[in-house]
C-alpha cells in the first residue's frame, strides 16, 4: 500500500470484516496478486456463535490451505446429526457418509479459534490485516463506493481508498444498511438465546460428536459438543415470544425456563454448569438485493442470513468468499465482465441460500409439535406462495442431493401431503424414464439401436444461454442450461460443457438421436467420434431422467 499521508492510504481492495467470509475473500484475492486491506473491528480471538461445520465446506478449507491447521487444532469430528424431530420423541440420526463418500465428516469448531486460523492464513498470504480497526462509514462518489473511514486501535481516524469495497461485516452489514438493501424474510421471525456449559452429558456412541437438535413446544434446541470440553446450547424461539420472555425473566432465566421444557436437552445439562453466556442472536432471516453494485460486493452474513437449523452460516460465508474473490478478479481484469458476473454471483449465492431456506421451511412444517404458536405459525399448509412455484426444489429433494437432509425429513417427519405426493411423482417418473432408457441401452449393445432412432424433445422451459460461470478463481464466459419454471434461486441454471450446449441447442423435437450425433462427430477421427458419442449418450441419459428432455419419441 502506498502511503499518501499519515492518516490516508490507498488500497486496491478493502475488505470490511475478518470473519470466514472476509478472510476467505481476502486470501483468494491476495493469491491473485491484489493489494488487499482487511479492516476488522475486533481483536482476535473474539466470541462468535456458529460452531458446527458442513462437509460442503471442507473443499474450500482445503483450497485455502488451512486444513492442516484445523486437523492439528483438535476440533471434534462431526459425522452427522441426531434429532428429536418429527413423528415421535425418539432421537434419530443421519450421517454424512450416507451421501458423501469423499467427506464423511466435518468438524465442531470453537469459532474464536477457527476464525483466528482463517485470519492468520490471510496474513500469511499477503493480506494487510488490521485488527481493532472499526469502519465508521463508506465514502461514495456518484453512488459508487470509493473507500472507507475507520478508527484505528489507537483511536485515530483514517481514510482508505479502493477500487472495490467488499462488505463482509456480518449481520451489522454496513453497506447493506447504508444502501437499504436488506430484505427481511417474514417466515423466519425467530431469535436464539445460547450459552456454553461444562460437564454436559454427551450423546451415546457412535453419536457423541454429532450436533443434537431437539424440537419442543416453543421451538428447538441445538447442542454442539466442543473440543474445549464445553457444550454449546441454544434455544430458537419466536422473536416476539422470546423478547417478551427475556424482558420478564432475563436472558439466563429465559434460557433456563426453555431448557426445562426440552427433556433430552435438560437431561444432557442436568449436572452441567454454566461456563459462558447467555447471549442473544436476532434479526434473521434476510437477503440483500442487489448483493453486487458499482464498486462493491456483499458476502457472508452481510449478504444474507438464513435460519441456523442446518448450520449453513459458515458454509455460505466460505463459498461466498470464493465467489466474491472470483467476481472481483474478473471485474478488475475486464470491467465489461463486472455486471454480468455480478448477476451470476448473486444467482449462485441465492441458489445455495434458497436451498437451505426451503429445507428449513420443509423441516419446520414436517414437525408434529403443532400445539403451540411457534409451530402453528410456521405451518405451510394453505400457503400458496410456498408450494405453487417449487418444481426445482421438488426435483432437488427427489434426487437425493449431497446434503442428505431431504431424505431424513421425509422419513422421520410428517411432510405436507402436497409436497410428499409431488416428490413421489417425480421419483416415479424418473424411475420409469430410467427403466425405459436402460432397456434401450441394453438393446443398443445387442445391435438393436432403438435409442438412435428416437427423437428427443426438450421441456418447454429449457434453454441454452451464454452466461458467466465460475472458473478457476474468476468468472469466465460459458454455457448454461436454464429453466424458467423453477423456484427462484434454486436450480434455475446449470453450467454445461460446450458439447452438451451444442447437443441441447440442436434438439428440436424432429431430429433423431442418430442425426444429432452425426452432426456432432462430423469431421472427427474415429477415436474422437467414439468419445463424443459416448459423452453425448451419457448427457442425453441425464437430461432425460432429470426431465430436461421431456420425451424420447420411439423409446
Amino acid at each position: 500500500l502506498s502511503v499518501r499521508d499519515n492518516l490516508s492510504q490507498m488500497a486496491a481492495i478493502i475488505v470490511i470484516g475478518g470473519g470466514p467470509a472476509g478472510s476467505t475473500t481476502a486470501t483468494m484475492l491476495a493469491r491473485k496478486g491484489a493489494q488487499v486491506l482487511l479492516l476488522e473491528r475486533e481483536t482476535f480471538p473474539r466470541h462468535h456463535v456458529g460452531e458446527s461445520l458442513l462437509p460442503a465446506s471442507m473443499p474450500v478449507l482445503d483450497e485455502l490451505g488451512v486444513m492442516p491447521a484445523i486437523e492439528q487444532a483438535g476440533f471434534l469430528p462431526k459425522y452427522g446429526a441426531t434429532m428429536v424431530w418429527g413423528r415421535d420423541a425418539t432421537p434419530w440420526s443421519w450421517y454424512f457418509r450416507e451421501t458423501s463418500r469423499q467427506h464423511p465428516h466435518s468438524y465442531q469448531v470453537s469459532r474464536p479459534q477457527f476464525d483466528q486460523l482463517l485470519l492468520e492464513n490471510s496474513r500469511a498470504n499477503g493480506v494487510d490485516v488490521r485488527e481493532g480497526h472499526r469502519v465508521t462509514d463508506v465514502h461514495f462518489i456518484e453512488g459508487r463506493p470509493t473507500g472507507v473511514g475507520y478508527v484505528s486501535e489507537d483511536g485515530n481516524s483514517a481514510t482508505a481508498h479502493a477500487d472495490l469495497v467488499v462488505d463482509a461485516s456480518g449481520q451489522g452489514g454496513i453497506l447493506g444498511r447504508t444502501l437499504n438493501l436488506r430484505r427481511w424474510d417474514s417466515f423466519f421471525q425467530n431469535l436464539a438465546v445460547y450459552a456454553y456449559f461444562e460437564d454436559a452429558q454427551s450423546l451415546p456412541d457412535p453419536d457423541e460428536t454429532n450436533i443434537f437438535i431437539e424440537s419442543y413446544p416453543h421451538g428447538w434446541f441445538w447442542n454442539i459438543p466442543l473440543h474445549t470440553g464445553q457444550m454449546g446450547t441454544g434455544a430458537v424461539v419466536d422473536s416476539n415470544t422470546g423478547q417478551e420472555g427475556i424482558q420478564k425473566l432475563g436472558l439466563k432465566g429465559f434460557l433456563t425456563s426453555q431448557i426445562a421444557q426440552a427433556p433430552h436437552t435438560a437431561e444432557m445439562l442436568r449436572n452441567a454448569t454454566l461456563a459462558d453466556g447467555p447471549f442473544i442472536v436476532k434479526d434473521w432471516s434476510y437477503t440483500c438485493e442487489p448483493m453486487v453494485g458499482p464498486g462493491y460486493v456483499l458476502v457472508g452474513d452481510a449478504a444474507c442470513f438464513v435460519d441456523p437449523l442446518f448450520s449453513s452460516g459458515v458454509h455460505l460465508a466460505l463459498m461466498g468468499g470464493v465467489m466474491a474473490a472470483a467476481l472481483a478478479t474478473s471485474a478488475l481484469k475486464d470491467p465489461a465482465m463486472a455486471q454480468p458476473a455480478g448477476r451470476a454471483y448473486q444467482e449462485l449465492y441465492l441458489q445455495e441460500y434458497g436451498h437451505f431456506r426451503e429445507m428449513a421451511r420443509l423441516f419446520y412444517t414436517s414437525n408434529l409439535n403443532s400445539d403451540s404458536y411457534f409451530w402453528e405459525a410456521r405451518r405451510l399448509l394453505g400457503d400458496e406462495d410456498a408450494f405453487s412455484p417449487r418444481h426445482a426444489f421438488i426435483r432437488a429433494v427427489a434426487g437425493q442431493p449431497p446434503r442428505g437432509y431431504e431424505r431424513a425429513v421425509l422419513e422421520h417427519g410428517q411432510t405436507p401431503e402436497e409436497i410428499t405426493h409431488s416428490i413421489q411423482a417425480v421419483e416415479k417418473e424418473r424411475a420409469v424414464r430410467n427403466k425405459k432408457l436402460e432397456a434401450s441401452l441394453e438393446a443398443l449393445q445387442r445391435s438393436e439401436p432403438a435409442i438412435y432412432n428416437s427423437v428427443p424433445r426438450l421441456s418447454p422451459e429449457i434453454t441454452i444461454e451464454r452466461q458467466p460461470v465460475l472458473g478457476e478463481g474468476e468468472f469466465v464466459w460459458g454455457q448454461v442450461i436454464t429453466s424458467g419454471n423453477g423456484l427462484p434461486g434454486i436450480g434455475q441454471s446449470t453450467p454445461c460443457s460446450p458439447l452438451v450446449a451444442m447437443l441441447v441447442s440442436q434438439i428440436d423435437g424432429i431430429t433423431t438421436v442418430s442425426d444429432l450425433l452425426a452432426g456432432l462427430v462430423q469431421g472427427l477421427d474415429e477415436n474422437h467420434a467414439a468419445q463424443v458419442i459416448q459423452s453425448s449418450l451419457a448427457a442425453l441419459r441425464i437430461l432425460y431422467i432429470d426431465g430436461s428432455i421431456q420425451e424420447m419419441k420411439g423409446l
